[in-house]
């Protein structure tokens, strides 16, 4: 009993976050271990013809409210996923990465300058525009997509402080609106875009061709509800990220990481297969491509004054809305890869060896008693599988 209880207290990460013995038994990223902790969604369940962001905010199991606090306490740091996913770096100066989100936050540039400044990450060189490339402040506010937003500018600002980021806010959750701010951010010189939302597939899907730019990485995230690919993650040559469950070590290494229960992904209804993806058990568009960590279990400090109350500003966040920013970012801190589909997610399918190889943990229910062939699908297993794809970064060589 003694050995054990060692090794579980060596599975410890250094933000607060306590992991037990055993590749996926996580204790909550705040308060004592013993405290009950859950996790809810920011942003309302999409209709059809719109998204939802794919954030979710670690709560107190009891009340559901948000265990947000004054000072930072827990969740995963710069310091800590740069430990896992980095630093790896071969580009000077990094291109500009860009975020699309729905709505806007009336607080972001003064709540990035927080998150930076607490971490020493230095000055953010952040611009804010429409969905046309006009100035933000014709956007509404939404207190739900503002802590998506604020997500994804801090992760790409842990991964790549050096990076100058252009925020894109779309009038609305529509895919219209959507589509639109990611063009606009293509047009104003964009090498990397990250997209952490998405919704149920539809027929018509393939006729929006926007998330597929070749040359640009465009990062989209799974989803957050298992099993099941959801669009714009199923566009045939953008990046579809998947999501994780994370735990560190003592020294701050990766410990374990496995596939995190919420992952999307899946077999496309109706997006074609991309020629550079080969696996057998799905003949049309398969997600996802890559991944990082996701499970609210093993989230991330985000600061987020927008709709708090009595300065409690700092919250634990996870969600594919985490992991997708962060491999943006990565894109762009190592550099975008020259393909031979013009592409940058085919490199993840021809350099598979700066990849992580997630080979346990599942998403859901994909295959049947009578069959295995498309257990990839919602499991992690050696080599390609749905819920990671190739993998998460290693951080010591160029992943892409």
């Amino acid at each position: 009993m003694r050995r054990l209880a060692l090794a579980t207290a060596g599975l410890l990460a250094l933000s607060g976050l306590a992991f037990a013995a055993g590749p996926a038994a996580a204790a909550p990223p705040a308060g004592s271990a013993a405290q009950a902790h859950a996790h809810k969604r920011v942003c309302a369940v999409p209709v059809a013809g719109r998204a939802a962001c794919d954030a979710l905010v670690v709560t107190d199991a009891r009340s559901g409210r948000p265990l947000a606090t004054t000072s930072y306490t827990s969740g995963y740091r710069p310091d800590q996923l740069n430990a896992v996913y980095g630093p790896f770096n071969d580009v000077a100066p990094p291109p500009t990465v860009a975020v699309v989100d729905a709505y806007a936050n009336p607080n972001a540039a003064a709540d990035l300058a927080a998150y930076r400044t607490r971490f020493n990450l230095g000055t953010a060189s952040l611009t804010q525009v429409n969905q046309s490339g006009d100035p933000i402040d014709t956007v509404a506010g939404n207190v739900g997509w503002g802590q998506e937003e604020m997500l994804d500018l801090e992760m790409v600002s842990a991964i790549c402080p050096g990076c100058s980021i252009l925020y894109v806010g779309a009038d609305s959750a529509s895919f219209s609106d959507l589509a639109a701010a990611v063009t606009t951010a293509k047009n104003l010189g964009a090498k990397v875009i990250s997209n952490s939302y998405g919704g149920s597939e539809f027929p018509g899907e393939t006729s929006w061709d926007n998330w597929n730019i070749s040359g640009v990485a465009v990062t989209i995230s799974s989803g957050d509800s298992g099993y099941g690919a959801q669009f714009p993650a199923a566009s045939a040559d953008a990046i579809a990220v998947g999501g994780t469950t994370l735990a560190l070590n003592s020294d701050g290494k990766r410990a374990t990481e496995t596939v995190w229960s919420g992952a999307g992904s899946g077999c496309s209804a109706y997006v074609a297969k991309p020629t550079w993806q080969h696996d057998s058990g799905c003949s049309r568009r398969t997600v996802a491509d890559v991944a990082a960590v996701a499970d609210p279990k093993t989230g991330v400090a985000v600061y987020d004054s927008y709709g708090s109350t009595g300065g409690a500003n700092w919250y634990v966040f996870g969600g594919t809305s985490v992991a997708a920013p962060l491999v943006g970012a990565i894109y762009a801190r190592d550099g975008i890869p020259t393909t031979s589909s013009g592409y940058p997610v085919e490199a993840a399918y021809t350099n598979s060896d700066g990849l992580f190889d997630v080979t346990s943990g599942s998403n859901g229910r994909c295959s049947t008693k009578r069959s295995t062939t498309t257990a990839y699908l919602c499991t992690g297993v050696a080599g390609y599988d749905g819920p990671t794809g190739w993998g998460t970064p290693k951080g010591d060589v160029s992943p892409f």
